[in-house]
């Protein structure tokens, strides 16, 4: 199994800029891709950005340009650089990873953190 801590998020004001963290730990080796999603209030959970093993990256469309998925020490941190940040952004952001238990992917997901962007 997989466990995810996450860090960062708070208040901001528009323009501003945010760093969310993600520690991984347990069956890191298992790990296929680590992610952000975010789930606004009345919304569906959506997914931000993801970083493969491979280092292969997706963003959401509206966050490209603007937010950047890194990685350390191979997919043990996950870090999701937000810059310009916009009202909109407000959410909460969770930690994802995909990883193998036997032959089967799993779903783990950390707590959640708040981020606020104020106009």
């Amino acid at each position: 199994q997989v466990q995810l801590v996450e860090s960062g998020g708070g208040l901001v004001q528009a323009g501003g800029s945010l760093r969310l963290s993600c520690a991984a730990s347990g069956s890191i080796a298992e790990i296929i891709a680590m992610g952000w999603y975010r789930q606004a209030p009345g919304k569906q959970r959506e997914l931000v950005a993801s970083i493969t093993r491979g280092g292969g990256t997706n963003y959401l469309d509206s966050v490209k340009g603007r937010f950047t998925i890194s990685r350390d020490n191979g997919l043990n941190t996950v870090n999701l650089q937000m810059d310009s940040l916009k009202p909109e952004d407000t959410a909460v952001y969770y930690c994802n990873c995909a990883a193998w238990r036997g032959l089967i992917a799993y779903n783990y997901w950390g707590q959640g953190t708040q981020v606020t962007v104020s106009s």
